[in-house]
């Protein structure tokens, strides 16, 4: 079952706000949300954008407990050993789903690091960069950000850095 998004829901999120907040200019881009599927690949198709242009935002944590926003393209998977790295830990792990709606504020689907309910530090993609323009959840199932990487960068102040497994297949370089 499909359920859409009313166009009166382009009203600001905490996110668009503190976009306006700091003179940063973006679109709203809605779109019709599957609840059986929530992939980024799933609204990269729905507004228009390849999958990589498209990035979704994970909660993790670290060893320590510290929690963290990892911020990678669509198409991707998130290497927790390259986050616990640039985080400076020991090992990070995915935040269980049931910690992200009291951690962040968001539910899954419509996590953003921007207004947050906490100001947990954010890790890029270094691949963030390769684009004039990025979309990233508004805050919302249904509504997209669309704003220049560098925009977002600002607006977040989230640390580049290599966060994603690498495509090419594992047996690749095990010759002995």
């Amino acid at each position: 079952m499909k359920s859409a998004e009313p166009t009166q829901k382009l009203a600001k999120t905490n996110a668009a706000r503190l976009l306006d907040s700091l003179g940063i200019t973006y679109e709203l881009r809605a779109y019709e949300v599957d609840p059986e599927d929530l992939t980024a690949i799933s609204v990269a198709r729905k507004i228009g954008l390849p999958a990589e242009q498209v990035f979704k935002t994970l909660l993790s944590h670290t060893n320590i407990g510290e929690h963290l926003f990892a911020v990678i393209p669509g198409d991707s998977e998130l290497d927790l050993k390259k986050l616990a790295l640039a985080a400076g830990a020991k090992k990070a792990e995915l935040a269980s789903l049931k910690d992200v709606e009291p951690l962040t504020g968001y539910i899954r689907g419509g996590v953003t690091v921007m207004g947050a309910r906490k100001p947990f530090p954010a890790f890029a993609d270094e691949t963030i960069e390769l684009f004039d323009i990025i979309s990233v959840s508004a805050g919302l199932r249904g509504l997209q950000l669309i704003l220049s990487p560098a925009d977002y960068l600002r607006a977040t102040q989230a640390t580049l850095a290599d966060l994603t497994k690498a495509s090419a297949p594992e047996s690749i370089g095990d010759a002995r």
